[in-house]
């Protein structure tokens, strides 16, 4: 009976998200999978705005591994300077374009095992490669994702790898990719971490963060 209860209240919040964000997508701009995920190592703790801008620019000269694996540290830096953490994004992009180069012949591999073997790449990056590029079902754990879940009581846990498994275990494989950019979407334009948007929320009467 309670996994039942789960059920219909995991569907209900997504069918509500999907009525709320019908077209809920992917907002970094890219062409490849590999600008894609450089993109996606760059978003970390910044906008995807942000990284669009920034990209727009670092694409003009690094586009595949080869160019950047070759690429000069200080020129990568110059380019990504206006993003958080870029001195270890530099690195790391440069690093990874070096494996992909050396190890994969130039292609970005497409299983969660070898993405995440490679420089900078996490979980969480790997899933959103794996999800938006090569339509394999995988669901990345965000803050937001992880954020607008507890607050939803889709989860109790904080660890991104707990909340992945719940997350995973209450909906198919087939609404991963929606549950994931609806999720996203409700936590960077309503469901915010500071000040959300609480009086006009669809989810007050079940919302778990009654103080916000």
């Amino acid at each position: 009976m309670l996994l039942y209860m789960e059920k219909n209240h995991a569907n209900y919040i997504l069918d509500t998200l999907k009525s709320l964000y019908p077209d809920a997508k992917c907002e970094l701009d890219y062409n490849s999978a590999f600008e894609l995920l450089v993109a996606v190592m760059l978003s970390a703790q910044t906008t995807d705005k942000r990284v669009n801008i920034v990209t727009k620019e670092l694409f003009k000269y690094y586009d595949d591994a080869e160019s950047l694996s070759k690429a000069e540290y200080d020129h990568v830096y110059e380019i990504i300077k206006s993003l958080g953490l870029a001195s270890s994004k530099a690195k790391n992009i440069i690093e990874m374009s070096k494996m992909i180069s050396s190890l994969y012949k130039g292609k970005v591999p497409s299983t969660r095992e070898e993405l995440c073997s490679l420089p900078g790449v996490g979980r969480k990056t790997a899933n959103v490669v794996l999800s938006v590029y090569f339509k394999i079902p995988a669901l990345a754990v965000d803050t937001h994702v992880a954020r607008v879940s507890k607050r939803l009581g889709l989860t109790t846990n904080t660890d991104p790898l707990k909340i992945e498994e719940d997350l995973t275990n209450l909906y198919d494989k087939d609404e991963w990719y929606n549950l994931h950019h609806c999720l996203i979407f409700f936590g960077r334009y309503k469901c915010k971490a500071q000040n959300p948007d609480c009086s006009a929320c669809p989810f007050k009467d079940i919302c778990k963060n009654k103080t916000a």
